[in-house]
């Protein structure tokens, strides 16, 4: 299957290491996989804030960088759900309508993909790693992604998910709802680095970087320098039978990443 990667905006900008880890796991799991060079941002954060000009700018240019391939994946929930809005936001234009729905229909969320459309099965992994994972509001509320991520880390020999209190719960991040309503998120935020403590794991996970983000961001305020936060793609990138070292990430046999 001849995959387009669409990296995000977050992952090419502050963590590339997700994006290498995300094409680790899809060739294991049988894709050629290709990233488009033309790819820019999905639109969200200019169309959400009301800038609908360059957002359907943006729209027709991921279209024209993703439309050959049989399919694309994205390691985030919140672009995933923006693509997948996509046909919607050119409802006047018939026949464009119609090609970004086709795309759309085969854009999935990565973790998505790997358990359910991917050519084959990821090989079993093994890491011992003891973590706790954060559902994505986008991810969970319009993809249905919460089973996939579970299913894929319990395949990971070694790999011990402890739930947390409120896993479902936004974390505070919401994009710019995090600047317009500081003081409500850092509330937020505080709540969900506290009940993913309070599991005793060595690391956070979860399937969106700017959650990621957000959490790891307040656990460092919080005076707490030793709790990883981690895309579950690093960690099952790592469980990877000798697992190569991808964007500085190695897999460490004797604890953690």
């Amino acid at each position: 299957m001849k995959i387009g990667f669409f990296v995000t905006c977050l992952v090419d900008a502050v963590r590339p290491r997700i994006g290498f880890a995300s094409v680790t796991l899809l060739e294991a799991a049988g894709c050629s996989v290709t990233v488009p060079a033309a790819q820019t941002c999905c639109g969200q954060p200019g169309y959400n804030s009301g800038d609908r000009a360059s957002g359907t700018e943006l729209v027709l240019a991921f279209l024209a960088a993703f439309e050959s391939f049989e399919a694309v994946v994205v390691p985030s929930g919140s672009c995933t759900a923006m693509i997948r809005d996509y046909p919607g936001l050119f409802a006047s234009q018939p026949a464009l309508a119609l090609r970004l729905q086709q795309l759309s229909a085969r854009t999935y969320e990565l973790l998505d993909f790997l358990q359910h459309h991917a050519p084959q099965p990821l090989p079993p992994g093994a890491l011992p790693l003891h973590v706790t994972y954060h559902d994505s509001c986008s991810g969970l509320r319009n993809l249905g992604v919460k089973d996939q991520p579970r299913t894929l880390l319990g395949n990971c020999a070694g790999v011990t998910l402890t739930e947390m209190k409120d896993a479902e719960i936004c974390c505070g991040f919401g994009g710019s709802f995090s600047v317009k309503l500081g003081n409500i998120a850092t509330q937020m935020a505080d709540n969900k680095c506290g009940n993913a403590v309070a599991t005793g794991c060595e690391a956070i996970v979860g399937g969106d970087l700017g959650c990621l983000l957000n959490i790891e961001g307040r656990l460092r305020r919080r005076g707490d320098q030793t709790t990883q936060v981690l895309h579950t793609a690093e960690v099952l990138a790592a469980a990877q039978p000798e697992a190569p070292v991808a964007g500085g990430i190695a897999h460490s046999r004797t604890g953690g990443i």
